[in-house]
C-alpha cells in the first residue's frame, strides 16, 4: 500500500508533510471528524490521485489562525486529478478517468443538492449545511494538498474530462475549476453582471483576478478592480481591466475617476472578512469596510456577489464581536438603495461543465489571468508563505510531478 504524503495545518503559520495514510472507503476519525461521521462508509467514492491541486486563500485563512481549525488537518480543496480507485458502488466513473473535484462535497440526493444548492448539501456535514474537503467545520473530509485523496459520491461530484490528452494540455486553466473560476463567475452572476454592465470587483487575489475574467467573459463594458497591492493590480491591467489603489481614496471616489459617476451597476467582493480599510485608513483591520465600501458604490436597484468568505468564529479578530463574525455593516444603507446581497459558498457544478468548455474551446485563460505557479508538494510551505506575503500568484502544487513543463 503507498504511503500518503500531505500538507497539513499544524497552527497558525505552520504547515507540515506527513504520511496521513492511504484513503480507504471509509471516513475515519481524524482532526475535525464529527463524532456522527466517524466510520462512514463512503462504497459510493473514489480515490483520486491529484494532479495538480491549489492553495486558496480560504486555505491561507487557516494557516494563518483566523479560524477554529483543529491541529493536523490535512489541507487542500481545489483538487483535479486522476480516478485510481473506485468503490463498489460506482457506476459511471471509472478508473484513469482524468476529473475536477469541486471543492464541495455534496450528496446528489436531499433537496437542496435536487434544487442545485451543492454547495448546502444537507447529508455530509452533520454540524450544519455544506461541506468541503479540507476545512475547517465542513464535516472532517480530508484534504487534496496530497498524493491520494477519497472523494465521496463519485459518480455525483466528479466531472469528468472528455479528453486525457486535450486536458493535460489545458491542465493548469482546468485546475481553476475547482473553486477559483466558477466562484467569481458566481460572484459576477449573482451581481447581475451582463452585456454593458459596469462592475467593482473589491480585491485582486485569485478569486477577484477569476472574478473579473469572468465579467469581461460575460460582457460588462468597465471591470473596475480595486486592491491594495500592486503586483495584483498590474494583473488586472494585463487583461483589460481598470485597476484602482484604494490606499490612495474610497473605491466611490476611484470609481469616479474612471467612470465619471461614483457608481457602478454591479458590484463583486471577493476579500472577505481579512478586509482593511481604504485611503488612510489601510493599517488597520476593518472586516466590514469592503461590504459597506460596495452598499456606497453600487447603484441604487443594484446587486452585490459576495464569494468572499465571513467565518462565525475568527480567533485573531480585533474585537469580541467579530471574533463572532458579527460586524458593523450599514445594512440600513443597502436597505435605502433596495440592493441584493448573494452570499454564501459558490455552488461549484452549477458552473464546472460549462466553464470547461469555455477552456477546452480557448474561449478564456484562466490561468495567466492569475498567474498560475507549479511548486511540488514539498514546496507547500513556500508557496503558503509567499502566498501570505501577497504574492501576485495562484500556486498549484504537483504532487506527483504530472504537470508539463
Amino acid at each position: 500500500m503507498p504511503g500518503n504524503t500531505s500538507v497539513t495545518y499544524q497552527g497558525p503559520g505552520d504547515v507540515e508533510l506527513v504520511d496521513a495514510g492511504y484513503p480507504e472507503f471509509v471516513l475515519r476519525d481524524g482532526p475535525g471528524v464529527p463524532p456522527e461521521n466517524v466510520g462512514r462508509q463512503v462504497r459510493h467514492g473514489a480515490i483520486v490521485k491529484p494532479v495538480a491541486t491549489n492553495i486558496c486563500g480560504s486555505d491561507q485563512h487557516m494557516v494563518r489562525g483566523r479560524t477554529t481549525a483543529p491541529h493536523g488537518l490535512v489541507l487542500g480543496h481545489e483538487i483535479t486529478g486522476e480516478v485510481v480507485e473506485v468503490g463498489p458502488d460506482v457506476e459511471v466513473i471509472k478508473v484513469g478517468d482524468l476529473v475536477s473535484v469541486p471543492f464541495n462535497i455534496a450528496c446528489g440526493r436531499c433537496r437542496n443538492c435536487k434544487a442545485g444548492d451543492t454547495h448546502i448539501c444537507q447529508r455530509v456535514n452533520p454540524a450544519q449545511p455544506g461541506g468541503a474537503y479540507g476545512y475547517v467545520d465542513m464535516g472532517g473530509w480530508p484534504g487534496g494538498q496530497a498524493e491520494y485523496v477519497l472523494t465521496p459520491y463519485a459518480d455525483w461530484n466528479l466531472l469528468r474530462f472528455p479528453d486525457r490528452d486535450q486536458a493535460m494540455a489545458k491542465i493548469l486553466d482546468l485546475a481553476m475549476l475547482t473553486d477559483i473560476f466558477p466562484t467569481g463567475y458566481h460572484g459576477c452572476v449573482s451581481a447581475g453582471v451582463t452585456s454593458g454592465s459596469t462592475v467593482y470587483i473589491a480585491g485582486a487575489g485569485p478569486v477577484g483576478l477569476a472574478a473579473a475574467v469572468s465579467a469581461l467573459f460575460l460582457g460588462a463594458a468597465v471591470v473596475i478592480v480595486g486592491d491594495l497591492n500592486e503586483q495584483r493590480l498590474e494583473q488586472a491591467r494585463r487583461f483589460g481591466c481598470e485597476a484602482v489603489n484604494v490606499g490612495q481614496g474610497e473605491p466611490g471616489e476611484l470609481v469616479e475617476q474612471v467612470l465619471g459617476v461614483p457608481e457602478v451597476d454591479c458590484a463583486v467582493d471577493a476579500v472577505g472578512f481579512e478586509a482593511r480599510g481604504h485611503g488612510e485608513d489601510t493599517a488597520t483591520e476593518r472586516p466590514a469596510s469592503v461590504l459597506n465600501a460596495l452598499m456606497a458604490t453600487t447603484r441604487a436597484g443594484g446587486r452585490l456577489g459576495i464569494p468572499g468568505l465571513y467565518v462565525t468564529g475568527d480567533p485573531g479578530a480585533a474585537d469580541e464581536a467579530a471574533r463572532e463574525g458579527s460586524l458593523s455593516i450599514r445594512f440600513g444603507l443597502g436597505w435605502a438603495r433596495a440592493h441584493t446581497f448573494v452570499t454564501g459558498q459558490c455552488p461549484v457544478m452549477r458552473y464546472h461543465r460549462k466553464l470547461m468548455t469555455t477552456i477546452l474551446n480557448d474561449r478564456v485563460s484562466i490561468a495567466d489571468a492569475v498567474n498560475a505557479t507549479v511548486l511540488p508538494l514539498t514546496e507547500a510551505r513556500r508557496g503558503y508563505e509567499e502566498f501570505d506575503r501577497g504574492a501576485a500568484r495562484k500556486y498549484v502544487l504537483d504532487p506527483h510531478g504530472m504537470i508539463p513543463a
